[in-house]
């Protein structure tokens, strides 16, 4: 990482916070729940907070061997400048990247699997509060996240709405369109149809294929279609002895199916893409309207074209029911997938709208 011409190494840290218990919003108690994070910049500075998305982790930052999925929009003198910040990354409750999940151990002999119970996103925001509590950080700068993450960024305003002194809202709504949900039911029936998922019990990842269409029908909706024909144009992969004609874009997305399988649970997928399919900021608050007003923080929203899940359009209708909110339509040829590329697009509104809030 260079800052001001000069390359210098992040102070970073990996690390785990646990906790005794969470009440669960279904009224379940989970025990001995941990929760893995990454921290990195100044401990004096103010806190971001990064809320990721479905398969996502808490490394947003990363090593220079081994770059997090935000590397380049975290660091110096970068969108989120660690010159004036320090940025905390938690793995969220219910996933696979060393907070406790699906695949996490119930006893000395049996992980919980199918026994783990279902976790809301609004279980995912009380459990990083409560983590941040246990390490003495009563209030944020910031909380950004995109899809999953910025589902997670509006439950944090709406629940702890005096926590942070910004929202920042990327690739996401209030609550997951129906067609969003269809997606995910593709997913979520091709997994729990797979014989080889056996109920949750089975042996490897990979030998779970409904797990790799899940994967590939997700890919799909990420990206635009535009984005695909210029990637791919058509292009013929050839096949030994096979009469069948067969593209290039077929081997990227059976090779991305593949690749989820070997970092990431399938469990873990189901419980988050039911997570995604149950939120609604509005549920038992009176509708998304009333919830709005709740929020006291600044909510800057960002929607990029192409988005099939969470079109552009409706995360400005939600921004405008907030007392203090800012929309940006980002012009991308990425669709929902916008938020994890392009950062000389967005990145400077970012940079932006936290700027604004930098002591002199």
């Amino acid at each position: 990482m260079s800052h001001n011409g000069l390359k210098i190494e992040i102070e970073r840290r990996e690390d785990t916070v646990h906790l005794d218990s969470i009440t669960l919003e279904s009224g379940k108690v989970l025990n001995n729940v941990s929760l893995r994070y990454e921290r990195v910049g100044n401990k004096d500075l103010p806190v971001v907070l990064i809320c990721h998305a479905l398969t996502g982790n808490h490394v947003t930052v990363g090593t220079s061997e081994e770059p997090g999925w935000w590397n380049g929009f975290i660091g110096y003198d970068a969108p989120v400048d660690l010159n004036h910040y320090q940025v905390i990354t938690f793995n969220i409750l219910g996933g696979c990247g060393g907070s406790t999940g699906p695949a996490s151990p119930l006893n000395e002999e049996l992980n919980y699997r199918l026994t783990f119970p279902f976790v809301s996103v609004r279980d995912m925001v009380t459990a990083q509060h409560q983590a941040l509590e246990k390490l003495g950080i009563n209030k944020v700068r910031a909380v950004i996240g995109g899809s999953l993450g910025g589902m997670q960024v509006l439950e944090w305003g709406v629940l702890f709405p005096n926590f942070m002194d910004q929202l920042f809202v990327l690739a996401a709504t209030p609550s997951l369109s129906d067609y969003g949900i269809a997606f995910n039911r593709i997913g979520i029936h091709a997994i729990e149809q797979d014989p080889r998922w056996d109920e949750g019990n089975y042996v490897k990842s990979s030998d779970v294929k409904g797990f790799e269409v899940a994967r590939m029908v997700g890919l799909v909706s990420y990206r635009s279609p535009s984005l695909f024909t210029k990637r791919f144009s058509r292009e013929e992969k050839e096949i030994e002895a096979d009469e069948f004609p067969y593209y290039q874009v077929e081997s990227y997305l059976r090779y991305q199916g593949e690749k989820i399988t070997k970092r990431f649970d399938p469990n873990s997928y189901l419980y988050l893409l039911y997570a995604m399919n149950g939120h609604d900021l509005g549920r038992g608050r009176g509708g998304i309207e009333k919830a709005a007003n709740i929020i006291e923080a600044e909510v800057i929203g960002l929607g990029f074209t192409g988005d099939l899940l969470y079109p552009p359009k409706d995360i400005k209708s939600f921004i405008d029911l907030t007392s203090r909110g800012y929309f940006h339509k980002i012009e991308t040829a990425f669709g929902h997938d916008g938020f994890l590329v392009e950062y000389e697009k967005w990145g400077p509104i970012i940079r932006g709208h936290l700027a604004e809030r930098i002591p002199n």
